[in-house]
């Protein structure tokens, strides 16, 4: 590591003849038993890999249900579906999400026939600020979507103090974040439902999928026939009709073609489950690892402090770094001059989750950017790297040097 630093610190190196990526994938031995484990057994559909994923993936956010979905996407439209069906809410309601977001959180409240209403985010962590959410809410206001945005918490105390105040509930967007604990709770244990995603990039990748967790039995139920075309409930699993009575066998066969609601088709197989279980198994050693990661960058380009805003969080919370986000904050360096050179270094790079200015949002909407000032701020200057565990550390001081030669030929 050290002759690597010297090597490499101010020298110019030659581009790589390889992409350092946002995310990425190695598949373990463990992962490749457990998936051949499923081959042979000659079962995809829901089985014991999705049961025992379920049930530990919930227990670590201290929830105690999950519905195994096949994305993030999918389990925060089923939440909002849940939701407007058992409270009762009316197309045309509100749910406030944050202005600065990966487009999935307010689509799917669109899907619902229901109107995002957007809340500016804080400067220092992007997720949604708290200071600006009661100004936002109106008679038709049902809910609150905080998303835990790059693997950081949003600040969920006085967001559900606001949500019991005006009797909101609230969907944790969770999809970027998972294991780390906000003031000594883990994320996805602050709501009504949580979600999740195990996407490409994330801190666990299945390929496809995702969760819903919640701690209400009913929201349970309804999350899983959601998930299921809205299948009567007696009849979920191919093994809901195995080793029970007569009597409640007649009852199965009576109802288990029974449709009771609209639903989707958002099941996942045995085999992501198989993949996601075995990457359970080394959560720590993710964890641990994007976050050296941070640290080392945050570290290496402090120098630059002056020009670029490098992650901070507060004490009370823990992030889980699935993205390192930056922000150029500086006029004399223009972020699209930044970018362009790290692309052309082979480091990737991606806008910092735009939302208000994407053009179905310009849209539907008109141009909102002048009443959100964070959030015009972040999608003008804002990107992110990667800080995936597979980093090596010639990779990470490669993008440490490219930053240093990009820095040394604008700054005098």
């Amino acid at each position: 590591m050290t002759f690597i630093v010297k090597k490499l610190k101010g020298a110019k190196l030659k581009k790589i003849d390889y992409q350092i990526g946002v995310g990425d994938l190695r598949i373990t031995p463990l992962a490749k038993k457990y998936v051949n484990q499923v081959l042979n057994s000659n079962r995809l559909s829901y089985g014991p890999f999705m049961e025992k994923f379920e049930r530990e993936f919930a227990k670590l956010h201290n929830r105690k249900y999950a519905i195994l979905v096949n994305s993030g996407t999918s389990a925060l439209r089923i939440a909002v579906a849940c939701l407007k069906e058992l409270n009762n809410w009316k197309d045309g309601d509100e749910i406030l999400v944050p202005a600065v977001t990966f487009v999935a959180t307010a689509n799917v409240v669109l899907d619902h026939n229901l109107k995002p209403v957007f809340v500016d985010v804080d400067p220092k962590t992007y997720n949604i600020d708290p200071n600006k959410i009661e100004e936002k809410i109106t008679a038709k206001t049902r809910a609150i979507i905080p998303v835990h945005l790059m693997g950081l918490p949003a600040e969920m105390k006085p967001i559900s103090k606001i949500a019991k105040k005006y009797n909101l509930k609230i969907i944790e967007d969770s999809c970027e974040t998972m294991f780390v604990k906000y003031r000594g709770h883990p994320v996805g244990s602050f709501s009504d439902i949580s979600c999740f995603s195990t996407y490409i990039a994330h801190l666990l990748v299945t390929g496809v999928g995702g969760f819903a967790l919640t701690n209400n039995s009913e929201y349970a139920i309804v999350l899983k026939s959601l998930a299921n075309h809205g299948r009567d409930s007696i009849y979920l699993h191919i093994d809901d009709d195995k080793n029970v009575d007569k009597q409640h066998l007649f009852k199965i066969v009576l109802r288990r073609f029974r449709f009771v609601r609209p639903g989707y088709s958002f099941r996942l197989t045995e085999m992501e489950a198989a993949i996601g279980l075995a990457q359970l198994q080394d959560k720590d050693q993710i964890l641990r690892k994007r976050q050296e990661n941070a640290k080392f960058f945050i570290k290496r380009l402090e120098p630059y402090k002056e020009y670029l805003q490098l992650p901070s969080w507060p004490s009370y919370s823990e992030h889980a770094f699935m993205l390192f986000p930056i922000v150029v904050k500086n006029p004399k360096i223009k972020k699209k001059d930044l970018v362009l050179f790290l692309e052309e270094n082979n480091i990737e790079t991606r806008d910092l989750m735009p939302l208000i200015n994407q053009p179905i949002y310009l849209k539907l909407y008109g141009n909102l950017e002048k009443d959100y000032p964070v959030a015009r701020w972040i999608n003008e200057n804002g990107f992110y790297i990667g800080c995936h565990q597979y980093l090596t550390d010639f990779e990470k001081n490669y993008i440490v040097a490219k930053f240093e030669e990009f820095f040394k030929k604008r700054i005098k």
